[in-house]
């Protein structure tokens, strides 16, 4: 049976994590599409999914936030201590919702109905107004924390069936059950299971169990796992969350490879810690389906972002109390964290559990042993370099946009997150970049140009006029002020006014030459001077 559960959703949680209040219209965009809005945004017409632009044009006032996990992660974690002062063992299935069981807390209070009571009290304290749902299984009471409702028990079925498939977080499943005329989990959930699982896939059965109404895995009688548990000592505490990505990184790795070899999955993984104070720390991360090992990484460091935040507010607090008292105002003392307090210093030991264990899906190996084992061997290695030398040692390129081959380009710390920083990098990445340089693009970019010397047939300088045309064709090319060689091809101009608005604005003009000693070169000029910034080969 189902386990009765509470779950506490608060909306817009990323613009209010961002400091926005509801009465300012704006919007958090993730690769160029709103993620949430406020409510004036919602009111002017805004809503998740659309495009930037279109969200814009909507509304012209609208404030544009960058999306970012770690930061709603961290603000989240007062909230969630806040609901474990009512009832403990909260679990956060994402920054602005977490879940509780309710069955004993509805005992102790004398109905779930003061349970809410209580919590609700306690969250305003700390972040205003939230939505607060009850329901059997997990994946019901969320939808009704979304909604604000209480399912009345052995009903979460007839809950569900009324509403749109969007809401089980899976885009594509969802688009083809619409294109298959199921618009709403009622209309799945009437359809044989087999025929789901043949269809659809594990994934596709797991979600027609929810729209059931069932529990997230049917009960499966099980040996008792080895133990899958991971951790690590801390020599100095780390008191920035900086000092533990690597580490974050390295215990989910460890952790998720201690599942396959075990032929498991999880669902949940709890994150322990311990400080310097003897505090110890404990918070269960909840997802719809198996965690991969970089979810497990993502949820290591937010929770990880959040208690070292809450340890810097706490020492703040500590100084500034008057001589004498010990302990700041609302801190806990040694050896426990305090049901609502963060700790008081820096963490010295993690712990990496996984829970809700359910069997991994098969996988067919390679004809000779595991696919891409020298990827592995690969990533390992650079994992032990950046180990030994820093999380900056190790950096990856990935392509941005735009027309400089200098600034196309931007480094990644190796294992860090790739792709659009903020709406602005989004932005960067779909622009058209009229100018910009065709394929391919050059294989070495130097950090800075080196002077160059392009002349004509006639020995003259090859000059670009203001209308960009050449004043003669590239026959000579000197750099570095070596002889020059014979030019065997060129391609070019490419003209970009870059920033004319601004003092910092440039002109430039970009030309692809191969020479005959089988060099390709890419060179421009500003000013009417020549500069060689990249090569091809």
């Amino acid at each position: 049976m189902p386990v009765r559960m509470l779950a506490v959703h608060c909306p817009d949680w990323p613009t209010l994590a961002a400091g926005i209040g509801p009465e300012v219209p704006a919007a958090v965009i993730e690769a160029n599409r709103v993620v949430s809005v406020t409510a004036a945004a919602r009111a002017a017409g805004v809503l998740p999914g659309l495009r930037r632009r279109d969200a814009q044009g909507r509304c012209p006032r609208l404030r544009l936030l960058a999306a970012d996990p770690d930061r709603d992660a961290r603000v989240f974690e007062p909230v969630v201590a806040a609901v474990e002062t009512v009832v403990p063992g909260a679990e956060v299935t994402r920054p602005g919702d977490c879940l509780v069981p309710v069955r004993g807390a509805a005992r102790y209070f004398g109905a779930e109905a003061l349970v809410v009571a209580q919590i609700r009290g306690a969250v305003a304290a700390v972040a205003g107004d939230c939505r607060i749902g009850i329901a059997d299984g997990p994946f019901a009471a969320g939808l009704a924390g979304r909604l604000g409702e209480t399912v009345p028990a052995g009903a979460s079925a007839g809950f569900l069936a009324g509403l749109p498939v969007e809401l089980v977080d899976r885009p594509e499943l969802a688009g083809l059950l619409r294109r298959l005329g199921l618009p709403t989990l009622g209309a799945f959930a009437a359809l044989p299971a087999a025929q789901v699982l043949d269809r659809f896939g594990p994934d596709g059965a797991l979600v027609h169990r929810l729209a059931r109404g069932d529990d997230e895995r049917l009960p499966e009688p099980r040996a008792v796992p080895p133990d899958l548990t991971v951790d690590t000592r801390l020599d100095p505490p780390a008191d920035t969350v900086e000092q533990v990505v690597f580490t974050a990184r390295r215990l989910a790795e460890d952790c998720h490879a201690k599942l396959l070899a075990a032929g498991l999955a999880c669902a949940r993984v709890a994150i322990e810690a311990e400080t310097e104070n003897g505090e110890r720390l404990r918070r269960v991360w909840r997802h719809d389906g198996p965690l991969t090992a970089a979810a497990i990484t993502d949820r290591i460091r937010w929770q990880l972002d959040g208690w070292l935040s809450a340890a810097a507010l706490a020492s703040e607090a500590s100084r500034a109390a008057p001589p004498g008292t010990g302990y700041g105002p609302g801190l806990a003392g040694p050896g426990s964290a305090g049901a609502g307090h963060g700790p008081t210093a820096g963490v010295t030991w993690i712990r990496v559990v996984p829970e809700d264990l359910l069997a991994a899906d098969g996988r067919q190996l390679g004809l000779w042993g595991e696919p891409g084992a020298a990827d592995g061997r690969v990533r390992r290695a650079l994992d032990r370099v950046q180990g030994l030398l820093g999380p900056e040692a190790v950096l990856t390129a990935e392509v941005r946009g735009g027309r400089d081959p200098a600034t196309a380009v931007r480094l990644v710390p190796w294992g860090e997150p790739r792709g659009p920083r903020d709406a602005l990098d989004a932005d960067r990445a779909g622009a058209p970049w009229p100018g910009r340089l065709p394929a391919p693009a050059p294989a070495t970019v130097l950090a800075e140009p080196r002077p160059a010397l392009l002349l004509d047939a006639a020995g003259e300088p090859v000059v670009v006029s203001g209308r960009t045309v050449a004043t003669g064709a590239p026959a000579w090319l000197a750099v570095d002020g070596r002889p020059p060689v014979r030019v065997t091809g060129w391609a070019g101009p490419w003209p970009a006014d870059e920033r004319w608005w601004e003092p910092s604005g440039r002109r430039r003009a970009r030309f692809q030459l191969t020479t005959e000693d089988g060099d390709a070169r890419l060179l421009f000029v500003e000013g009417g001077r020549w500069w060689w910034e990249a090569s091809y080969g």
